[in-house]
């Protein structure tokens, strides 16, 4: 960007570690606050009130997720700060961006007179987040099988963003990949990139000779008949936010193994994620610069 700004980022994974680093390079005043963890230089012992220069900053930057319940989304800190904590140290009218705020996130910011942008709801974000996603689920995959993908039987639930992302790689890899979705217009996508389709709604009508499945439906779509049509060491790897896409009791009582993967970009690509995340900060504080410019989301 042309102006340097003064930026503070709040809470967050390594991320938002890498994120403060990539924004210092550019020449921006960054401070950090609950990230002790990650950048122990800068933050010694971690102070538990908001810093008194928070309300000054021209940018505020929560993590993604924004919130943990009614906390600061904070992995990295020792102590977790609710929101109404954090929120109580902003100036009226403030910027504040933050990944995937919720409708008790977006009242607290009207209450509080905040000006709150949710950069998760960018599509340039979701679709380049897509990438580490469907890389980290099949790192997971190859860690937790005992077999390869080459030559496995693959159900991905859901042709979204990520759907679509993980099955193409899957079947690079030489796995055998079906795709369940609820629209026909999904499938045909699906069959158009060389996986098998079957709508959602038949899936327990139809053989489920699979080793994986990979969700990514944020509902429960892998309730207790799916889950008892799927063979016996069927490893289950849900991506969707929480609560997650799987019947977890019904799955524990058939004995299939299940791992709520959340915020892979985070854990396995955290530099590659930062970037991604930069590169959308910077189009919505440009787009914000822009004359009548009024909601960048």
């Amino acid at each position: 960007m042309a102006c340097t700004k003064n930026i503070w980022l709040l809470g967050g994974d390594r991320r938002q570690v890498e994120l403060a680093r990539l924004l210092a390079m550019d020449g921006h005043s960054i401070h950090t606050w609950a990230l002790e963890e990650g950048l122990p230089a800068e933050e010694p012992g971690g102070a538990r009130q908001p810093p008194d220069g928070l309300s000054q900053a021209d940018c505020v930057i929560l993590p993604l997720p924004a919130a943990n319940g009614t906390a600061l989304h904070s992995p990295l800190s020792q102590f977790h700060p609710t929101l109404r904590q954090v929120f109580d140290a902003f100036a009226p009218g403030q910027l504040v961006l933050a990944g995937m705020a919720d409708p008790g996130l977006k009242a607290l910011a009207q209450e509080c007179g905040v000006r709150l942008l949710d950069y998760f709801a960018r599509e340039e974000l979701t679709v380049a987040n897509a990438v580490p996603t469907a890389e980290g689920a099949i790192q997971v995959a190859m860690e937790e099988l005992p077999i390869t993908l080459h030559g496995a039987q693959v159900l991905v639930v859901g042709f979204g963003r990520i759907g679509q992302a993980t099955a193409l790689r899957l079947a690079a890899l030489g796995a055998q990949v079906t795709v369940a979705a609820r629209r026909w217009e999904a499938l045909a996508w699906a069959r158009a990139a060389g996986c098998q389709g079957v709508l959602l709604s038949q899936l327990t009508s139809t053989p489920c000779p699979f080793q994986l499945v990979v969700n990514t439906v944020p509902a429960l779509v892998l309730g207790r008949e799916v889950l008892q049509a799927l063979p016996a060491g069927c490893l289950i790897l849900d991506l969707a936010s929480k609560p997650g896409g799987v019947d977890r009791s019904a799955a524990q009582a058939q004995g299939l193994p299940v791992i709520h993967a959340l915020s892979l970009p985070g854990k396995v690509a955290p530099v590659t994620a930062a970037a991604i995340l930069q590169t959308t900060i910077y189009h919505m504080l440009q787009e914000l610069e822009q004359p009548g410019k009024e909601d960048v989301t």
